[in-house]
């Protein structure tokens, strides 16, 4: 494949030995374009300069907040597209589920295998590639109004703007509607990868669905030791 073609990857990482090894791996094996960065500024200056497919981001940068870049390159209309990957040598739950609730896609734990770095890659860009795919089709119920072709939600007549994966998280929900939908499942289906252990990623993009969505949020409905549900308010419009 042409340079042009592939796939562009921006790793953001301070450990120069695995900035190095990513790059290596992700352009021999994944066959993708490769930049790295090696502070958080610097990242970020690339990121809004080009055109990235797709972020890996070391949480433990120095500089700037170990989530600061997270949130930006979330808040930037330049960047928000992007998917995000994020890596910490930190094994508290609660690290990876703030970097979640900053805007990352999934997260790895170092030491982690390239293998499984090139299994979450493909898996984040084969979703980012679904969702530019027409649907043609629509929701419109409960106070939510979901244009599946124009990749915008509304929630209460307000637009509300979403990241790739809470689209995708709230599409497989939606056009499920009334049927219990396991983490597993879910986990399968949106981020397109079985992986028991990252399935608090699916809880913490639920969270983060129904905050967004405001009162409409509760019609995603947990099902305890299952997983969710969306049960509508109101009859439907649309061709779901």
């Amino acid at each position: 494949m042409s340079a042009a073609g592939r796939k562009k990857i921006l790793i953001i990482e301070d450990e120069a030995d695995i900035a190095a090894s990513l790059k290596y791996n992700l352009e021999k094996s994944g066959g993708y374009a490769v930049a790295t960065a090696d502070s958080g500024e610097e990242g970020l200056a690339l990121a809004r300069q080009k055109s990235f497919d797709l972020v890996i981001l070391d949480l433990r940068l120095p500089g700037m907040d170990r989530l600061e870049v997270c949130r930006t390159v979330r808040a930037s209309a330049e960047t928000a597209h992007m998917p995000l990957l994020m890596l910490t040598a930190r094994v508290e739950e609660t690290d990876k589920l703030v970097g979640l609730e900053m805007g990352a896609d999934d997260y790895l734990t170092k030491p982690f295998s390239m293998k499984e770095v090139l299994a979450r890659v493909r898996a984040l860009l084969r979703r980012a590639r679904r969702t530019e795919e027409p649907a043609a089709q629509a929701y419109h119920a409960g106070g939510i109004e979901i244009d599946f072709d124009g990749h915008v939600l509304r929630s209460g007549g307000k637009e509300v703007p979403l990241t790739r994966m809470e689209f995708a998280l709230l599409s497989a929900l939606v056009k499920s509607r009334g049927r219990v939908l396991t983490r597993d499942h879910l986990l399968q289906k949106v981020w397109g990868y079985e992986y028991a252990g990252a399935t608090r990623t699916v809880d913490v993009h639920v969270r983060r669905l129904r905050q967004k969505l405001g009162p409409p949020g509760d019609q995603i409905e947990t099902i305890v030791g299952v997983g969710y549900r969306f049960r509508e308010r109101g009859g439907a419009n649309g061709d779901t």
